[in-house]
């Protein structure tokens, strides 16, 4: 059942939303949705803000919080760091009944997405989404391109029956609505400018990597598997290390590809996952950032990388093509274009004057790129979402909620 209410005009927040914030990725796992997902929650709260999260287990140990609710989940194939939630309506619904949120935040479109969308429908609970990550981008990269079309038509049959889908960019609102997606609003992404921060430079660190004061370091930050569009960071690495041979590379991050990675480049740096001010430190002692990926919803990297004083040399989509100024504060190549990529990645790291003076600029871009902002528009369309559900529904519908508690529902 789709509920008839369109999310039309934003509406300011009540003094406070109970909001059920449901994601099947959260932290301590390092992906840009659990960042971004913690980020507009912690926003949310400190706004005054009942949120409730509903996530998988982590491990037999994890434990959960204050307003927090536990599902059962299973490692994620090729993935294994990370957990997908299984189904779990009935437990939901009873839950919701018990504790009625004003409003459901589904953050991601797994099993325990679908889950929680079908007990907001039975509740008659309005929901919204978001549009995340482009699985169906990523099935031509694990030879299974025939899958496609089903995951995108999946794709559209969860997030049209939402109020609203949210999507971190125009280029995205416009290729969604195309592909038959409804309803979409742009909600962009920031940066923790206090965490990523060129003062964190460490020459120590540097000195580990074999790189001296004047040496460049190429730096890769990300999973490194096949969807991030390893062979452009191949060659775009080389072409570097041919333009500038002392430059060091530095890949930060692990996955399925990393042996294939390695062999290709013995002598690069792999620092594996970095988290908190180490990660900081590591962008901070980088300075030419390499981004090769062509299926980003939006790329936390690239703002994590301009605000730490790096020249970014991504693709023109994205999040690169709403922040980055070419050839002011980064460099864009033409989508799909990997000769052009390795040409910057080369000229760049050939001229560190250049360099430094993009990385500057990027630093005074990032600056402006802070969460208030970005957390007032979510609270805005919540506060519409819920506002406009309040008046299709029956007064009975509406009766007093215990405050949220912690639980497990498996």
């Amino acid at each position: 059942m789709t509920l008839p209410i369109v999310c039309e005009e934003l509406q300011p927040a009540p003094a406070s939303l109970r909001v059920a914030t449901v994601s099947e990725t959260w932290p301590p796992e390092v992906n840009g949705v659990a960042k971004t997902a913690a980020r507009f929650v912690d926003g949310l709260r400190q706004r005054g803000h009942q949120v409730q999260l509903v996530r998988p287990r982590q491990g037999g140990a994890d434990r959960p919080a204050a307003a927090e609710i536990l599902t059962r989940g299973m490692a994620i194939p090729r993935y294994p760091e990370l957990r997908m939630g299984l189904p779990a309506k009935n437990a939901l619904v009873r839950f919701w009944s018990l504790r009625r949120p004003d409003v459901v935040h589904i953050v991601t479109e797994g099993p325990l997405g679908w889950s929680a969308l079908r007990a907001a429908e039975k509740l008659r609970l309005p929901a919204v989404s978001d549009f995340r990550t482009n699985f169906h981008a990523y099935c031509g990269h694990y030879g299974v391109g025939w899958l496609k079309r089903p995951i995108l038509a999946y794709l559209r049959k969860f997030h049209n029956r939402t109020l609203a889908t949210l999507v971190p960019t125009e280029a995205m609102r416009a290729e969604l609505s195309r592909l038959g997606f409804e309803r979409l609003r742009v909600i962009g992404r920031g940066v923790d400018t206090k965490l990523f921060d060129p003062a964190r430079r460490d020459p120590s660190l540097r000195a580990s990597w074999g790189a001296g004061p004047e040496d460049p370091v190429l730096l890769y930050v990300g999973r490194i598997a096949a969807e991030k569009n390893l062979p452009t960071l191949a060659a775009g690495c080389e072409a570097a290390l041919a333009a500038a041979p002392r430059a060091r590379l530095v890949f930060v991050g692990d996955g399925p590809a990393r042996r294939e990675l390695e062999a290709r480049f013995p002598h690069a740096v792999f620092a594996g996952v970095r988290t908190g001010t180490d990660l900081a430190a590591h962008y901070a002692s980088g300075d030419v950032f390499l981004l090769p990926s062509l299926t980003e919803t939006w790329g936390n990297v690239t703002l994590e990388a301009m605000a730490s004083g790096l020249a970014v040399i991504a693709y023109d989509y994205a999040a690169a093509a709403e922040v980055i100024r070419h050839a002011v504060s980064g460099l864009l190549a033409p989508f799909g274009d990997r000769p052009a990529f390795a040409a910057q990645a080369a000229a760049l790291v050939g001229d560190p004057v250049r360099a430094r003076r993009m990385g500057e600029r990027a630093r005074r871009d990032a600056l402006g790129r802070g969460w208030d902002r970005l957390v007032d528009d979510l609270e805005a369309v919540l506060a519409t979402a819920a506002g406009q559900a309040m008046t299709n529904e029956a007064p009975a519908m509406r009766a007093p909620s215990a405050a949220p508690a912690m639980t497990s529902l498996g």
